[in-house]
């Protein structure tokens, strides 16, 4: 345990941190886990409204540091893929 004042103050505000990005994160596997259900039941066009949605948060999530950004850009694009194929099958 901390002694110092300062000491102290720093690890409330790192608890306060951490506690705000386990939700951030546990809602960046929210999005994910929506557009692969969307792709899976096949509904192509709401998969592509949620990817938007989930794109646009990554892309937060990466420029505050959430997440790394090469993370966010992957992570993006395998999506994009998934949904491409999805579209591909649905089609065919």
């Amino acid at each position: 345990m901390a002694n110092i004042k300062s000491s102290k103050k720093d690890i409330r505000r790192t608890e306060k941190r951490r506690a705000l990005n386990a939700q951030q994160k546990a809602r960046l596997r929210t999005f994910d886990k929506r557009v692969r259900n969307l792709v899976a039941e096949g509904k192509m066009d709401e998969a592509q409204e949620a990817y938007k949605l989930f794109s646009s948060y990554v892309d937060r999530a990466g420029k505050r540091n959430l997440i790394h950004h090469r993370q966010a850009d992957r992570r993006k694009s395998r999506l994009a893929h998934l949904i491409r194929g999805g579209a591909e099958k649905a089609s065919a």
